[in-house]
């Protein structure tokens, strides 16, 4: 089994920035993949980030690239996600997840954190 916990998200002003952070307990291997995605009040859940353990290769959808940079530490066991340039539109659900499949695609993630909320202002 594998727990994920979220930390980090909060109030901030449009262009300002955030670090959420995903920290991973219980069984995982080099071969998983972590994702970032959000979900705000009544929309669909999306994908945002996504990174490999094993050689920390990233993918991006494309309102993140450019902005967000998703960073993992093998050592301590920790995902993070660094939001900068924020605006009002990334206010969301911010939620960690994790799968053993390719990086490339983006759904099949199995285990999920129970999200942070993130709020930008205008």
């Amino acid at each position: 089994q594998v727990q994920l916990v979220e930390s980090g998200g909060g109030s901030v002003q449009a262009g300002g920035s955030l670090r959420l952070s995903c920290a991973v307990s219980g069984r995982t291997f080099s071969g998983y993949t972590m994702g970032w995605f959000r979900q705000a009040p009544g929309k669909e859940r999306d994908f945002v980030a996504a990174i490999t353990w094993s050689d920390g290769s990233t993918n991006y959808a494309d309102s993140a690239k450019g902005r967000f940079t998703c960073s993992r530490d093998n050592a301590r066991n920790t995902v993070s996600l660094q939001m900068n340039s924020l605006k009002p539109e990334d206010t969301a659900v911010y939620y960690c997840a994790t799968k053993a499949g390719t990086l490339y695609k983006r759904t099949g993630y199995n285990y999920w954190g129970q999200g942070t909320q993130v709020t930008v202002s205008s």
